[in-house]
């Protein structure tokens, strides 16, 4: 197969969305760049670019050319992307630059594809100091404007979105619009329950500390800003790293080797979370995890009475530094949930630091019981948070390594042993992993056939089978996932819905259907191996067996259940310059049964039982709060209506926090202090549950005869 060819000359393969997140490689630069900095040191150092970067700059250009599997000449057309993507990537809020500047760097519009083949990439730095220029400007206005109170009584407003939003035209634009936004600052702090003299030491440190770290920006941190800007113009999942950043990739930015176990980048101001890590803290602090992807990081505190210390516009890596320590200690973190704006109501969770250990990744199993006609039905539920595989013993030919396959294996055969009449593959929240585990899994299900197909940058397509032709549990099953269900979950979940092995249940998925390789970009120089950093280039794309590509579609649910997460923010679909659905020609292969009819009973089953469920009152009611909440673009600078605001929505919580209790006979919460869970934690999983014993009651297992056909048949 591809995987196997390719790995005698390629580093290693990138095959799940948590390595693959495409902006951490601009963290160190966004970190020093998104929030007003005080007045920079009289003597800055002035940026520019090595040797050794003007090298780098060249190779990457030589290996894209010849590996990504876009195949995009760089030329004019992709100079003028990259000069958008880097404006975008150092003042993506427009609240720097003036409409002069961007004027101004029109000339290089044309010029960067020569920069980068040449390895002259000045006009990257060139850009970037007339930036450290203005962020300086701002700086010295933002901190003069807090020796006055502003008058929280005047009804206006702020807009935070502006990502489609002209350049400011003139200073008194400028002006206005950082007035609004230190305001803003000003007023999420008040909200909070800060009086003025806190506020004004909060905000100051804030910006002062991100004012030095601007003037401790470093050539490579422009540098690799400038690269990832040229590479995310192809696609969202190419990324160059720095030598300093590389190693934090390397780790999947997983807080080292004892942290909470979550994945971060920077966007904007904030230190935001873009992956939990399988069997780190993070993701064992649920169901559902204290954090989940897109919630921001306001402040840090260590232990559980620590001060939280504000790290709005710090770098990422000075963050990373903060919530980093030794096991077993506590640290505790300030949470802007995901779509909120700016001054909503926040949360404090608190972690135990720990290893991400193998044990805690693993895949793992419970057995639920559910009643239908007086009859007990056992439902088991096998939870898998990644592909993995102990690839080292396996090398070394040991016996008893860990797998993922091994693991389900095991599992799966306790099950059975207690009695479990249907199966619930639970992969939500699985972000992929290792290939090789997602075929091997597959074919515990199947007979044999094939299981992905595989084309690469040159068009060539090869067919993976299932590596072990036997099936090893041939009863009822489902598969649970949601929009974080990707890469290699997606072609397990896409092979069993179409070789009708199982009912596929929940949300549509994230739709990556692309594979990466990792470059080390070290070369030997006179005795000495500098280190260069590391590319990821994407020089592949999954196709399920029909043909059809997961990629941007990713795989669509029999039956759909309803999300908190919103797919119009999380998914392939929603990143620039993501590679485009396509087909091939399907293999040949042998569909083991029709469950379309099963379908269409458990869904109307489903529809009658949740149309007056309390559970999915309450999950769609949180659902449309949260849409409502993500869809608001201006917040009021009134602080009467921004209390109202605040209350009302603590209230409305409250009130579907307390209808739920009501229904499942609990003691009502007085205050949201006293919700320590989710009310939604598990609902998805009971509603799972009992589809599945519908599955049972419904048809038990099909075992219709199924005759060789091609795979364009429709599934």
């Amino acid at each position: 197969m591809i995987l196997k060819r390719l790995k005698a000359t390629r580093s290693r393969w990138i095959t799940g969305i948590a390595v693959c997140a495409s902006a951490v490689g601009l963290a160190a630069l966004l970190g020093a760049a998104m929030t007003p900095p005080a007045a920079a040191p009289a003597a800055a150092t002035v940026l520019a670019p090595t040797e050794q970067e003007n090298y780098v700059a060249r190779r990457v250009a030589d290996i894209v050319a010849h590996e990504h599997y876009r195949r995009a000449p760089l030329d004019d057309h992709l100079s003028s992307l990259i000069l958008d993507r880097y404006l975008d990537a150092i003042d993506g809020a427009r609240s720097y630059f003036y409409a002069s500047d961007i004027a101004e760097f029109e000339r290089y519009r044309y010029q960067l594809d020569d920069a980068i083949k040449t390895g002259d990439v000045e006009p990257a730095f060139v850009i970037f100091r007339r930036y450290q220029q203005r962020n300086r400007e701002r700086m010295a206005y933002a901190i003069d404007l807090l020796n006055k109170k502003p008058d929280f009584e005047v009804d206006e407003s702020f807009n935070f979105d502006r990502e489609k939003e002209p350049w400011p035209a003139n200073a008194a634009e400028m002006n206005e619009l950082w007035r609004k936004r230190v305001k803003n600052d000003a007023l999420s702090l008040v909200t909070a329950g800060k009086q003025w003299p806190d506020v004004v030491d909060v905000l100051r440190k804030r910006y002062e500390h991100v004012a030095k770290r601007m003037d401790q920006s470093k050539p490579d941190d422009v540098f690799e800003a400038f690269m990832n800007a040229f590479v995310l113009s192809l696609d969202p999942h190419s990324n160059y790293f720095s030598a300093r950043n590389s190693e934090e990739y390397n780790i999947q930015m997983s807080l080292s080797y004892e942290g909470i176990g979550a994945s971060l980048q920077l966007t904007d101001d904030y230190v935001t979370v873009i992956d939990v890590i399988a069997g780190g803290p993070a993701a064992n602090s649920g169901p559902p995890a204290k954090i989940a992807a897109n919630d921001r990081i306001t402040a840090v505190g260590e232990g559980k009475t620590g001060e939280l210390t504000d790290v709005i516009g710090w770098r990422l890596d000075d963050v990373v530094q903060k919530i980093r320590g030794p096991g077993g200690t506590t640290v505790r973190l300030q949470i802007l949930p995901a779509g909120a704006a700016p001054g909503s109501v926040q949360k404090v969770v608190e972690f135990t630091r720990n290893r991400v250990s193998l044990e805690a990744q693993a895949s793992h199993k419970a057995m639920r019981t559910v009643t239908r006609n007086g009859k007990d039905i056992k439902v088991g539920v096998i939870t898998v948070p990644s592909f993995y595989q102990d690839y080292d013993a396996s090398r070394a030919g040991a016996k008893d390594y860990r797998s993922t396959t091994r693991d389900v294996q095991r599992l799966i055969g306790e099950l059975r042993k207690d009695g479990a009449d249907v199966i619930i593959m639970d992969l939500r929240a699985n972000g992929g992993g290792y290939l090789p585990e997602a075929e091997s899994l597959t074919g515990l299900f199947i007979d044999r056939g094939p299981v992905v197909q595989l084309r690469d940058t040159s068009g060539h397509i090869e067919v993976d089978d299932d590596p072990n032709p036997a099936i090893f549990y041939s009863g009822p099953m489902l598969v649970l996932v949601d929009r974080f269900s990707a890469s290699a979950s997606e072609i397990f979940a896409g092979a069993i819905q179409d070789y009708g092995r199982g009912l596929i249940i929940g949300q549509q998925t994230y739709g990556k259907g692309t594979v990466q390789n990792a470059h080390p970009l070290n070369y030997t120089i006179f005795g000495r191996k500098p280190e260069l950093g590391q590319l990821n280039v994407t020089i592949g794309k999954y196709y399920r067996i029909t043909g059809e590509s997961t990629q941007d579609r990713g795989v669509t649910p029999d039956i759909a259940l309803p999300s908190l997460i919103d797919a119009n923010e999380v998914g392939e679909s929603t990143r620039d310059r993501a590679l485009p659905w396509d087909h091939i020609e399907p293999a040949s292969f042998r569909v083991e049964g029709d469950l379309k009819p099963i379908a269409a009973s458990l869904e109307k089953l489903h529809n009658e039982r949740t149309a007056g469920s309390a559970d999915f009152k309450y999950l769609r009611e949180d659902i449309a709060a949260l849409e409502a909440m993500r869809s608001q673009k201006t917040l009021s600078l009134n602080l009467k209506t921004r209390e109202t605001e605040r209350k009302r929505l603590e209230s409305e919580r409250l009130e579907r926090e307390n209808a739920w209790r009501a229904a499942h006979d609990v003691k009502p919460a007085k205050s949201l202090e006293e919700i320590k869970d989710d009310a939604t934690a598990g609902i998805l999983l009971d509603e799972a549950s009992q589809i599945a014993a519908d599955m049972v009651t419904v048809a038990a297992r099909r075992t219709a005869p199924t005759q060789a056909r091609r795979a364009d048949a429709p599934h």
